[in-house]
C-alpha cells in the first residue's frame, strides 16, 4: 500500500505565489516549476542534477560552492541521498525467473 500523497502546501516567496508538495524538509515537488521534477525548496534547481554531478564524482563542498545563490546545503544533500536511497528500496525485486543480463 503507497503512502497518501502529502497536501499542497501554498506559500508566498518575494511577493509570488509558491505552491509545492513537500518530499522532505528541503526538498519539493512544484507543479509549475521544472515540470514538478523534485527540486530543492525555493529554488529551479533539480535534484537529479546534484545527485548526477555527486555521481560524477563532485564534493559536497563543490556542490555548495558551486549553487551558493540557490542556498544549497549540506543537509539539503543529505536529504537528497536519502530520498533517492528510499525510492531505490521501494522498488520491487526482480522476479526469480528474471533473466540475469
Amino acid at each position: 500500500m503507497s503512502k497518501p500523497a502529502k497536501e499542497l502546501v501554498h506559500e508566498r516567496v518575494g511577493g509570488e505565489p509558491y505552491d509545492y508538495y513537500p518530499l522532505g524538509d528541503y526538498i519539493v515537488s512544484a507543479p509549475g516549476i521544472c515540470g514538478g521534477r523534485p527540486t530543492f525548496k525555493y529554488t529551479r534547481l533539480e535534484v537529479a542534477v546534484v545527485l548526477d554531478l555527486l555521481a560524477a564524482g563532485w564534493t559536497v563542498e563543490q556542490l555548495t560552492y558551486e549553487y551558493a545563490k540557490s542556498n544549497l546545503t549540506p543537509k539539503a544533500i543529505a536529504e537528497a541521498l536519502r530520498l533517492a536511497r528510499q525510492a531505490l528500496l521501494s522498488v520491487s525485486a526482480a522476479p526469480a525467473d528474471a533473466p540475469v543480463v
